[in-house]
């Protein structure tokens, strides 16, 4: 059976006090409504309807590699008109799982398990069982079975007691959606068309309600302000740090990790506290983070340590590499085995070779690095001369002497040698050395100037 999804996310948010539309704040590094369409896209839906209100402009420019569908609600009418407005493009087969953008970690088993039982009976919900239900839509049952979904505003005391809730998560046959939702009425407190309303036709068809409960509560927690947003940011990374945990990574404070993106891990990874990951990023075994490390789209080796608050960003890492603390990794640059980049260390857009060390306040941009080469403290690349870039190559067991500034573009050779403190501007051949200094000039019994007194 075909499945469609339909995303609630016209929605302003006003208590987000944003100009950013509410589905568009960040969770674990992604919009809102992205954790909802990736969800929708893992369950290998037909089509992706998304309904869209305020910042319209801005949610479908976010996603505009997405394919989805697009409808508009220009008013906020409610639930049951929101998903009304997509009649006209809502295929007349199959099911709709009904989400909310704003709703952003629901699982896929979850999901999965709700259209299966909903493909029995036409229509299902996902429902969730709270101590404290204040404010939320309550599941009114008799001899177990669903009789009626009723709003908090619109409930009676005895069924203000209910615990089970409503989460706003549907799964409905979409012949039924078009046989129900032209029938809904706004005779409530709010004035508002109601999805709930569906459960009530339902019924009154003889269609018994299916439901299930989540595995974990957070899945169905909504984002309505900035406090909600940070709880369920720590819940969620509270829980993917459980799962890394569980396939035998040693995170040292889990309550001080973020996961955001997709984190592929070998035996025996170690993470200290404060360590952000974004983006993919494979880690292999035994490899250590250091603490307060960002790490965004970069594969590490084996073996490889990197010392505390380094950042990488679109980096390759070979097997027993040594890095940091302080050093940064830019888009391209890609180290061989047992490199050590040391203490303010910057590699842009360079490949390093096995064994090569820079440990010491040195840039290293646009250049290619042979095997077992040493970089000085202080040596820098100068690879652009305010209009292009150039390349630095650099050969096998050359001694780069501190303080060097290697003027691109140049080639090094292999086993050469430059002096400390060189601005070297021309190719250096095999085995040779090259340095470039001024002469020094000494005054005996020099006085310095004195502070005048005023």
């Amino acid at each position: 059976m075909s499945t469609t999804v339909v995303i609630l996310a016209a929605g302003k948010g006003t208590r987000m006090r944003s100009s950013l539309p509410k589905v568009l704040q960040p969770l674990a590094g992604r919009p809102l409504l992205g954790h909802v369409i990736e969800t929708a896209k893992k369950i290998k839906a037909n089509n992706i309807i998304t309904i869209f209100g305020h910042g319209g402009d801005l949610v479908q420019r976010a996603f505009a590699h997405e394919n989805i569908q697009w409808v508009e609600q220009a008013e906020q009418l409610g639930t049951g008109h929101a998903v009304k407005v997509t009649l006209p493009v809502l295929p007349k087969q199959g099911v709709s799982l009904i989400l909310s953008g704003d709703v952003p970690c629901v699982q896929q088993s979850t999901l999965q398990n709700l259209v299966d039982v909903s493909t029995q009976t036409g229509i299902g919900i996902v429902t969730l069982t709270l101590d404290d239900s204040t404010g939320y839509g309550r599941i009114v049952r008799v001899d177990n079975k669903i009789q009626a979904i009723v709003e908090h505003k619109d409930a009676s005391d005895e069924q203000r007691q209910i615990k089970e809730i409503n989460t706003g998560i549907y799964c409905v046959s979409n012949a039924k959606l078009h046989e129900w939702l032209p029938k809904l009425s706004n005779n409530n407190a709010q004035g508002e068309y109601y999805l709930t309303d569906i459960v009530a036709m339902a019924l009154a068809d003889g269609i018994e309600i299916a439901s299930i409960q989540p595995e974990l509560a957070f899945e169905v927690e909504g984002v309505n302000d900035r406090v909600q947003l940070a709880a369920l940011e720590r819940e969620f990374q509270a829980y993917q740090a459980k799962k890394l945990m569980q396939q035998g990574v040693h995170i040292i404070d889990p309550s001080r990790f973020d996961l955001r993106g997709e984190l592929t891990v070998g035996q025996d990874v170690r993470i200290d506290i404060n360590v952000i990951i974004e983006g993919h990023c494979t880690f292999g075994d035994n490899v250590e983070i250091g603490a307060g490390c960002v790490i965004k789209d970069t594969s590490i080796a084996a073996g490889t340590v990197v010392q505390p608050y380094s950042i990488f960003d679109k980096a390759v890492l070979g097997e027993a590499v040594q890095i940091g603390p302080f050093a940064r990794l830019r888009p391209g640059a890609k180290l061989d085995n047992e490199v050590h980049i040391g203490n303010f260390v910057e590699v842009k857009n360079s490949t390093v070779g096995l064994g090569s060390k820079a440990n010491h306040f040195a840039y290293l941009g646009d250049a290619e690095i042979g095997v077992s080469t040493n970089i000085g403290a202080g040596t820098i690349t100068c690879n652009y001369d305010g209009a292009n870039k150039h390349k630095t190559i650099i050969g096998d067991n050359a001694f780069i002497g501190t303080n060097n500034s290697l003027v691109a573009p140049i080639k090094i050779g292999h086993g050469a040698t430059t002096g400390a403190g060189s601005v070297i501007t021309h190719d250096v051949a095999d085995n040779s050395l090259a340095f470039e200094r001024a002469k020094q000039v000494s005054k005996e019994n020099y006085q310095r100037p004195q502070k005048v007194k005023k």
